[in-house]
């Protein structure tokens, strides 16, 4: 292979494992970035995107001469506004250029050939300077260091956060494995210019609420010093489906030992790559573990994983932590709870609110109940997965909580495509419905994001609408069981009931559209 001559400031593609080619700049990394050993790489900052990464010099390749090939195998939207990205800062780079090219021609006329060459070379220095601050400002900014002995490192990451899906590129994409020098940067939420970069994946807060409830936030670079430490206790992980996949990567991608199991055991085989172990049951999981949480479909799923052949509960020995992230009934919760804590075991439920996307950012709010202290050890865990994480008491209240927010969201599903629907039966254009929605007071990246899908034809599941009747059905149930009427879900569940006649039951939750349309 050719060798690649780069340098700070260079536009480049990079590549991480199985991971698609992705347009970003070199630039200097962080003072505090303790520097990986190993072969030649560059920090590279990705453009569209909240990652920097060291990348191995033999992963990069120039941006210009390899732009045309790289755009012919990715067709994401996502891949398309980085590009997009890449050509706006080319454009305004351009422009500095000139502007500086004019004013050195003022200058060289107007004072001595000495004085015209100190100023033209103030002039560059200042647009050097300016390139790096538009880029730095336009997500979040990039603390500077001297780029000396810059590239000599591998960082060969555990893994990295999922861009877009399906590569079809032909540079080495062998497996990476973790590193105790590996540093995965994103930036600040707030994208403000001049903040600096945020270690590893997010800093957090601690707040305790009026109402008792206790929540770890994501803070701001100022709040905290420091970068989260990912705990010493191993961790086990039960359940690899939309929300658990996305999950695991980010567990391993903070740099916590996992050991994985799923009911068809292929899919463990992409984690085991990235650098999981893998457990041949349940129980065999639990009893390598510290910490185990699981993740599956519902609640006979859930009592079938503890208390079935070879389940949990076999391994559960004084000590051993389990952790219930399964969407189900409080009643569910109670009985796992009291089955764990029998054999010695600490309890904790800790049920998701969020998408397939946002599991694979990391971005999802974590509503947690039972026992405190597994909470609190859990703390990291729920800092790689997760925003947001809330502690409600004892067991069962997140239960509650998690039927109750996905009742109100799959409803509000159900109401949108009917609305959806009646635009188009009385005449009018669904997509200026759906513009006058997003300027007004309901405006949300939930109903933009599944409003456009639904225009588009495209029900790939970010939610299954199996899930999220299943959701509707428990939350009626636990409305009864309190005396509580629920007629607005008692009327969306019976629209997801249909759109599962018509085989949407594997769709995402936004193919309740075509319930209305048959």
């Amino acid at each position: 292979m050719a060798t690649v001559h780069l340098r700070i400031g260079d536009l480049v593609w990079g590549k991480l494992g199985r991971y698609p080619p992705w347009p970003g700049k070199i630039v200097s990394p962080p003072k505090d970035l303790k520097k990986p050993r190993g072969k030649k790489c560059f920090f590279v900052k990705f453009f569209g995107t909240e990652d920097h990464a060291w990348i191995k010099v033999e992963q990069l390749k120039p941006y210009h001469p390899h732009k045309e090939d790289m755009i012919k195998i990715n067709k994401g939207k996502r891949f398309q506004q980085a590009v997009d990205a890449v050509e706006e800062f080319l454009k305004k780079a351009k422009g500095k250029e000139q502007a500086s090219h004019n004013s050195d021609d003022k200058n060289k006329s107007a004072a001595s050939d000495a004085k015209g060459r100190k100023n033209s070379a103030k002039a560059v220095k200042v647009l050097l300077e300016e390139d790096e601050e538009d880029l730095n400002a336009h997500r979040g900014g990039c603390p500077q260091r001297d780029d000396k002995d810059l590239t000599d490192s591998d960082p060969e990451p555990s893994s990295v956060q999922r861009l877009v899906s399906g590569t079809g590129f032909k540079w080495d994409s062998s497996p990476v494995k973790g590193d105790p020098h590996f540093h995965h940067f994103l930036l600040s939420q707030s994208e403000k210019p001049g903040s600096s970069m945020e270690p590893i994946s997010k800093r957090l807060k601690i707040v305790e609420e009026d109402t008792g409830s206790t929540s770890i936030q994501a803070a701001d670079s100022t709040a905290i010093n420091g970068s989260i430490t990912p705990t010493d206790k191993r961790i086990g992980f039960l359940g690899l489906g939309l929300m658990g996949s996305g999950i695991v990567s980010n567990l391993l991608k903070m740099g916590h030992v996992v050991t994985v199991w799923n009911r068809t055991a292929e899919k463990c085989d992409l984690f085991i790559q990235e650098g999981a172990r893998l457990g041949r049951t349940p129980a065999e999981v639990v009893s390598m573990c510290d910490i185990t949480f699981s993740c599956v479909s519902d609640p006979k799923a859930a009592r079938d994983l503890v208390l079935g052949p070879s389940g949990v509960l076999q391994g559960i020995r004084p000590g051993k932590c389990y952790v219930e992230m399964s969407t189900v009934d409080p009643e569910t919760i109670t009985e796992l709870a009291q089955v764990i804590t029998s054999r010695g075991g600490r309890f904790l439920e800790a049920p998701v609110s969020g998408s397939q996307q946002l599991s694979n950012d990391g971005m999802l709010v974590i509503l947690a109940a039972g026992d405190r202290t597994v909470y609190e050890d859990c703390s990291s865990c729920f800092q790689a997965m997760g925003k947001t994480s809330f502690f409600l008491g004892e067991a069962g209240n997140a239960a509650k909580m998690m039927l109750i927010l996905n009742m109100v969201q799959g409803s509000f599903m159900a109401t949108i495509a009917e609305g959806l629907t009646l635009t188009q039966a009385t005449g009018q254009s669904q997509q200026t419905f759906l513009d006058i929605l997003c300027q007004g007071q309901m405006a949300s990246t939930f109903l933009d994001q599944k409003c456009q899908n639904i225009l588009q034809g495209n029900f790939k599941p970010d939610y299954y609408l199996k899930h999220i009747q299943k959701d509707l059905r428990l939350a009626i149930s636990m409305g009864d069981s309190v005396n509580h009427p629920t007629p607005m879900a008692a009327a969306a569940n019976e629209v997801y009931k249909r759109a599962k006649a018509l085989d949407q039951s594997d769709n995402d939750m936004s193919a309740v559209y075509r319930a209305y349309i048959h």
